[in-house]
Order: structure tokens, then C-alpha cells, then sequence
């Protein structure tokens, strides 16, 4: 949502800009610790009064992931220490802070120690910090007492209509959330031995590891950070010395190993120097390189930590896998829903496949027709056009299950009312149990078993394949695909 009232807040006048904005004065474009830093805060402070606001939420938190990027020398944990007790994993998306502890990050963002993210009451109040000390104050209320505050501090503020770092969501881009399909789908993998190793984004720049097995998923669940994005991989290997052999001849690559007390590590590498990753991972458990760019680091598939009430609200863009991908178009199908698609081919064991806008379906052998049939080339063929109904959409193993006789109505249940009937039908089948006949003048017409019990006693009358039989129509039963027939019946009423 886009604040009404927006303003950047700077110590530089606005007279000292050339014709593209940028400031050509002679001011300090870094904190002096002081005077102008503490305006700085006060201003911010002044803005948050007026909109009635004494707390703040941390969004899309970041620090520095390669080099440090600020412009003072790093603090231990970026100086974030004294305001998260728990470590770095306490400054992530969605924490809220009273508006004291949001003025003493706004500081250290101002002072560029590395942290950094953006401030926020949601639908009332922003604060972000710029290059060059630059702050943009966003509000839902007008900021007359604040703008006259501000410029009594020495300050110059400025009315935008928006702040340069407000965050441009792709309406269309995929968010899986972290749910319970997730993690099944995620057990399900391991399972398979797919994939054996999730990292965890808990804040831009800083990720966790876990390795692991179907007995510790849900651990690593309950341990994972508010918000935070996950990526799953395939497992580690154990073989040390082939994964340093596969070391690329140039770039950056990250190195993922498991020590011999199970702790999990995680250091970015130049290539051309071996002996750095040689020495991390020697006496590793296992191990693995992955690369550090974006085309070629593609995980299994990836998610996104709900809040509790299971609603994704963390920004992450992400690069949605080819699995994500057909997470979401599966999000997309229900079951009874009528689609139309292409058959792609049949397997051997029977299953037809249907592509449905990129996805491909299934057909059991069973879901094929009403009738009898000895092969599913018997109804379609490949490349032919079909329409089918959605039997069941499984997000755990990313299947769709179609039918495409449950767009037609069962003939058999047309021959209910033949029970009682005396017909002559042709025997297909002699098994052990007694004899099969086709009592519909069809080629794969309906077949009912006249069993063995229900055969004339004389073996001399005992039917042929071939045969033609008199058989009664004893019972149809509709759910087991049963047709009960009887001779002896038939030939007593004649």
C-alpha cells in the first residue's frame, strides 16, 4: 500500500542539486556521529508521532553476503547484538520493535554498518534509508507539526510521491508457502532420497543448513526462522575427494559440508584456489559445491515461512523451480473440474499421459473406460485430443489423476434391468472358477462368470470356447464390476 504523504528528508540543501538530483555540495555524505545524525532521528521520531506510531515492523532485512558493503568499518554482528539477544536470526522480516530500538537501527543504517532493512507500520507509517543519508518518510496522515519539526532541526524536506525504495511486488510471481503439503512433499523427497539438504534464507545474506533424514524433518521445522525462505537440495555426498575434483576451473563457488560432530557449514570460494576448500572440508562427513549464480543455482524446490495463521507475508522474490512451477499450476485444479489436453504417450505398465497446459496428468487403465479393455490403445492413442474430469490433485507427489469415463454415463447400469433375463451369450474365458460369457453383442460388450457350480453337471455338455450358452442374468453388481450368470437357471425355465 502507497502512504499518501511521502518526504525525503535530508542535512543537504536542495539548492546544491544538479539538474539529475544529485547533491553537489560540499556537506559530509557520512554520519558525523552527532548534531546532524541526531536531527536525523529526531525528525524520525517527530514523523512517527504524528502518525500516531510507537512500534515498528522489520522488512526484508539484509546484511552484506560476500564483502562488507558499508561505509565504516563492520561491528560484530553489525552492531545488531545489543538489540537481538538471540543472534542474527532475531532481525528478521515481520519482527516487530518499539519505535526506540526502529530509531537505533534507522542509526545504523545511517552510519552504514551493513544492516539494513526498511521500517514499517503497515497502511501508516515507512522509513527508509538511502545512499548519502538520505531518509524517506512515508505517512497516512499529514505531517504539518512534523515538516515544521524537521525543518527547525536544520533538515530539508522534501515531498515525493513515493519513496524510491518501496517494494514493487510481482502480483503473478510464486510464493510457495512453507505449509503442510510443503513438508510432506519435502518427507516425501528424502524419502526417495531426492533430496537430502535444506537451506534456510532467514535473512538476505545469511543462510542456515540442516541435513536431512525422515526422522529429523519435523526438528528442522520447528527450528526454522520467522519468514524465512527455504531451498531444498539433493543430499550431500560422501565421496570428499570427487566432490573437490569437480571444483570449477574459474569463479566463485559455495561449499556445503557436514563435519564429523554433524554440524553443517557453508563458505564461498574463489575456484582457482583449492587449497581453502581442501581445507574446510578435509575430514568432512560429505559434502557438496554449488554455484553462487543465479541461472545455475537451481534447487529441487523452494517455499516460504507462513505466519501462524498460515498467511505468506514476506516479499521474497524468488526464482520459481521447475517444481514450483507445477506447485502452482496444480494450486490451480480441483477435483470434478472438467480439462482438456493431449495424449503424450503410454506406458507399458498401462497409464496414459495427458499434457493439460504443461503438466502431465494421468489416466489409469480402470479410468479409461466402462468397458472392458485390453489396453489403453483400445480408447486413445497418442497425440489425440481428449476430455477428462479431475479425479484427485496430489501437491505431496505432484500428480494429477484424470478420468475419462467419468464423462459418460455406465452402460452397465442400462443391464440392471435385464436381471432375470435369459439370454445366449458367447463363452470368451474357461478359467478354474467356471466360464465367462459376452452377454452384449458387442466386441468388448459387458462379460458375466457363470461359475463352475452354476454349469450344466454333465461333462459331456461342458462348454468350448466359442460356445454359444444359454446363461440367466442373476445379478449385477454395479461397484465391483460384477456380472453373476447361471445356466442351470436358464435351461430349468425352459
Amino acid at each position: 500500500m502507497q502512504l499518501p504523504y511521502v518526504y525525503r528528508v535530508t542535512k543537504y540543501d536542495p539548492a546544491e542539486r544538479d539538474e539529475h538530483g544529485r547533491y553537489t555540495g560540499t556537506e559530509d555524505t557520512v554520519s558525523d556521529h552527532g548534531e546532524t545524525e541526531t536531527a536525523c532521528l529526531q525528525a524520525v521520531e517527530a514523523f512517527a508521532a504524528g502518525a500516531g506510531i510507537d512500534r515498528l515492523s522489520i522488512r526484508e532485512p539484509q546484511i552484506p553476503s560476500l564483502v562488507h558493503f558499508g561505509v565504516e568499518p563492520p561491528l560484530d554482528d553489525f552492531g545488531l547484538d545489543a538489540f537481538f539477544p538471540t543472534g542474527l536470526t532475531g532481525f528478521h522480516d515481520g519482527a516487530e520493535v518499539p519505535l526506540g530500538v526502529g530509531l537505533e537501527l534507522v542509526r545504523l543504517m545511517l552510519r552504514g554498518s551493513g544492516a539494513w532493512c526498511r521500517l514499517e507500520a503497515e497502511g501508516a507509517f515507512a522509513v527508509h534509508v538511502g545512499w548519502d543519508q538520505y531518509l524517506y518518510v512515508g505517512s497516512g496522515r499529514p505531517c504539518d507539526e512534523a515538516l515544521t519539526r524537521t525543518r527547525a532541526l536544520g533538515l530539508f524536506p522534501e515531498r515525493l510521491d513515493a519513496s524510491p525504495y518501496d517494494v514493487e511486488t510481482d502480483t503473478n510471481s510464486i510464493q510457495r508457502p512453507a505449509d503442510d503439503d510443503f513438508w510432506a512433499a519435502l518427507h516425501q523427497a528424502v524419502a526417495m532420497s531426492r533430496a537430502g539438504v535444506l537451506e534456510e534464507t532467514y535473512l538476505e545474506g545469511a543462510s542456515r543448513w540442516h541435513r536431512l533424514t525422515c526422522d529429523t524433518i519435523n526438528t528442522v521445522r520447528a527450528g526454522i526462522s520467522p519468514r524465512a525462505r527455504l531451498a531444498v537440495w539433493p543430499d550431500l555426498s560422501c565421496d570428499i575427494d570427487a566432490v573437490l575434483s569437480a571444483l570449477p576451473t574459474e569463479g566463485l563457488v559455495e561449499c556445503v559440508w557436514q563435519d564429523k560432530d554433524g554440524r553443517m557449514h557453508s563458505a564461498v570460494a574463489d575456484a582457482d584456489e583449492f587449497t581453502e576448500p581442501a581445507a574446510w572440508m578435509s575430514g568432512a562427513e560429505a559434502a557438496a559445491l554449488l554455484s553462487v549464480y543465479a541461472d545455475e543455482r537451481v534447487p529441487l524446490f523452494t517455499a516460504v515461512m507462513p505466519d501462524s495463521d498460515g498467511v505468506v507475508r514476506a516479499r521474497w522474490q524468488t526464482e520459481p523451480t521447475p517444481s514450483d512451477l507445477n506447485w502452482a499450476f496444480l494450486t490451480t485444479l480441483h477435483r470434478g473440474e472438467i480439462v482438456s489436453g493431449t495424449v503424450t504417450h503410454i506406458a507399458d505398465f498401462g497409464v496414459t499421459f495427458v499434457d493439460i497446459g504443461g503438466f502431465e496428468a494421468m489416466i489409469n487403465v480402470p479410468e479409461l473406460s466402462w468397458r472392458p479393455i485390453n489396453f489403453p490403445t483400445d480408447v486413445v492413442s497418442v497425440g489425440q485430443e481428449i476430455t477428462a474430469e479431475i479425479l484427485d490433485v496430489d501437491l505431496t507427489r505432484e500428480r494429477v489423476s484424470l478420468s475419462l469415463k467419468a464423462l459418460h454415463e455406465d452402460p452397465m447400469q442400462s443391464l440392471t434391468g435385464q436381471i432375470g433375463r435369459t439370454i445366449v451369450g458367447r463363452v470368451t474365458k474357461l478359467v478354474p472358477l467356471g466360464a465367462f460369457v459376452r452377454i452384449e453383442d458387442v466386441e468388448n460388450g459387458f462379460e458375466g462368470l457363470v461359475p463352475r457350480s452354476e454349469l450344466t453337471a454333465e461333462p459331456s455338455e461342458t462348454p468350448q470356447l466359442g460356445d454359444a450358452l444359454l446363461v440367466k442374468i442373476v445379478d449385477i453388481d454395479l461397484v465391483r464390476r460384477r456380472i453373476a450368470l447361471s445356466h442351470r437357471q436358464a435351461i430349468s425355465e425352459l
